[in-house]
């Protein structure tokens, strides 16, 4: 079958924020599928702070996108034509493909998904395909929680509280205004909230955690997490996967280094990607949904139209103008 598509190319490496002219968005037609191969419409495209890593050259953990070569993205869509029978026509694929409405691919990278009965796609793609597992495996397995101590989380909006309630801690989130704070004490359970946006972060966490973090679960960077770090008892951990709040940044700035901290408190700080735990995601997707079914996790998307806006979408990852997981839909399911 002959299928149009358009897709997002990467033009020129961003240097600071994303700018208008980085990414190019261009109509190209795709080839039959030849044996072994399959297409994909695709319904939703996930932004992730991540994308930005991808479009710089930096060491970083996987090769970066190529100029001229399609922005990278997660993606789930329907098969609508396979010559690959472990891919049939009709069947759910997602994974790592790019940001564009179709995909022809040979299925690296890409696996199916099964379609849980009350969990809707995008709830279930926004959950499995990147957030779930890092909240996952970065708390229970780097962060090993236990009940009765103090969790704090960056970037608070998510499946990190909710599993470390689970898990019995006391749980602070950090988030940006007054909306995402309300909704993480009082939609997902939180014990407190700090806006670091209207409040000192360390006076904050002085007031509410006065006897010290035993888990800081970090995405941010910078002097929020100074601020946590500062405030870790003694044998902390620390799961730290992301420091959005430098991947703009056109100059290298460190934070002061807590080297005699770190020793005299005996922290573990572990960085971690969460395909470090590929071979274990169908324990963690079926613990998920376990918990998503009995209404004891529950997931926020952010979905905005329009896959020729992607590239003003993603830079509400870097702003805070998100409210939740950040999918773009690209076509209708």
């Amino acid at each position: 079958m002959s299928v149009t598509r358009h897709v997002w190319k990467l033009a020129r490496r961003p240097v600071g924020d994303i700018a208008d002219g980085d990414l190019a968005f261009v109509e190209e037609s795709l080839p039959d599928p030849a044996e072994g191969q399959f297409i994909v419409r695709v319904n939703y495209l996930s932004l992730d702070p991540t994308n930005r890593i991808w479009m710089s050259d930096m060491e970083q953990y996987m090769p970066p996108v190529g100029l001229g070569e399609p922005m990278r993205g997660g993606v789930v869509g329907r098969i609508i034509a396979s010559r690959n029978p472990a891919f049939p026509e009709g069947a759910l694929a997602a994974g790592l493909g790019a940001w564009a409405d179709h995909l022809i691919s040979s299925g690296v990278g890409l696996q199916l998904m099964p379609e849980i009965p009350g969990i809707p796609i995008p709830e279930a793609f926004g959950t499995f395909g990147v957030v779930g597992p890092t909240a996952y495996f970065g708390l229970l397995e780097i962060g090993q929680p236990k009940p009765g101590e103090t969790l704090v989380v960056s970037a608070a909006a998510g499946g990190v509280g909710q599993i470390g309630k689970l898990k019995g801690c006391r749980v602070i989130g950090i988030a940006g205004g007054p909306e995402k704070c309300r909704f993480i004490t009082d939609e997902l359970g939180f014990d407190a909230a700090i806006d670091h946006r209207a409040q000192d972060v360390g006076e904050a966490l002085d007031r509410l955690a006065p006897e010290g973090v035993d888990i800081n679960f970090e995405q941010v960077g910078g002097p929020i997490m100074s601020a946590v770090v500062s405030r870790m008892r003694h044998f902390g951990r620390m799961p730290l996967c992301g420091l959005i709040s430098t991947y703009n940044a056109t100059a290298l700035v460190e934070e002061p280094g807590h080297w005699t901290l770190i020793l005299m408190r005996r922290l573990t700080i572990r960085g971690f990607i969460v395909t470090d735990f590929a071979p274990r995601f169908p324990e963690c997707l079926q613990e998920l949904a376990g918990w998503m079914l009995a209404g004891k996790l529950r997931t926020r998307q952010d979905i905005r139209d329009g896959l020729d806006k992607a590239d003003q979408w993603v830079r509400l990852l870097y702003t805070g103008g998100n409210f939740g997981k950040l999918l773009v839909r690209v076509n209708p399911e």
